[in-house]
């Protein structure tokens, strides 16, 4: 059984965590299978956007496996199989939660129970995050003596006031659905039953955009992230003026002047 379950619905590509027995904790074989994932992902342009999600109904994803992951990291363990192995090669922990900034299509976070260590800074990494009444986020890692190493440390004092994001990085607590609410951690929180309902709405908006338009979007924002203003104008005009070349910039004006939805086809 794959640790990480994919499925293409119509452009929206879904990576389902898969050990529920284990919290959908991230073990080697996983954070290979995740690598493959962004990859795909970032290749194929029949996939317009990723939507991230636990399996069962307890947890999203508890961050790496303290018995199998973290002593490999530590040096506790030697690597026993091809997952261990290729984990450890230089840069693929790293890509795991694609620290480097190179993945310009939306992702959506489905936080639908524990999203812990390893699972926060996936939703930290994610754009757009709907989160169940059952979530709870945090990063433990201190606890146990190491620091969080995939890009939170960085992300979150960028996405939230810098009080609530060292409270919440130095303490090592847990905090509920409602409180990441209450900080701008995630975008809205929902009934378990209403979550999959919710993160289709967000779906299909974005599947009726330009997906040129959304990955620009995107992109401007990832680059122009600690660069001046004047510098990030320039990022602008750069992503703008390749979308005003394409095909769908065309088809959006022309389908708006035929009263008609556009067809967009990433040209």
């Amino acid at each position: 059984m794959k640790h990480l379950l994919t499925e293409n619905r119509d452009g929206a590509l879904w990576a389902t965590f898969n050990r529920p027995d284990s919290l959908n904790s991230i073990s080697t074989r996983m954070a290979c299978e995740l690598l493959d994932m962004w990859e795909w992902a970032r290749s194929d342009t029949a996939i317009r956007l990723v939507v991230l999600i636990g399996a069962g109904d307890r947890a999203f994803c508890s961050g790496g496996d303290l018995k199998q992951l973290i002593p490999l990291l530590t040096g506790a363990r030697q690597p026993q199989d091809d997952y261990d192995r290729r984990f450890l090669e230089p840069g693929v922990a790293s890509r795991i939660t694609i620290r480097d900034d190179s993945f310009c299509k939306p992702i959506i976070a489905a936080i639908n129970g524990v999203a812990i260590g390893g699972g926060s800074e996936l939703a930290v990494a994610s754009d757009i995050r709907i989160a169940s009444t059952t979530a709870r986020f945090g990063l433990s890692e201190p606890k146990v003596g190491i620091v969080a190493g995939g890009g939170t440390t960085v992300r979150l004092p960028r996405q939230v006031p810098w009080c609530r994001a060292m409270e919440f990085l130095l303490t090592g607590e847990s905090i509920t659905a409602r409180q990441a609410l209450e900080m701008g951690l995630v975008n809205r929180v929902v009934e378990p039953s209403e979550l999959l309902g919710e993160v289709q709405l967000v779906i299909d908006k974005l599947l009726g955009n330009a997906p040129l338009a959304l990955q620009a979007i995107k992109r401007v924002a990832l680059e122009s992230s600690g660069v001046s203003l004047q510098e990030g104008f320039l990022i602008e005009d750069r992503e703008l003026a390749k979308v005003l070349a394409t095909e769908d910039a065309k088809e959006g004006p022309r389908a708006f002047a035929e009263k008609r939805r556009p067809s967009f086809t990433g040209r």
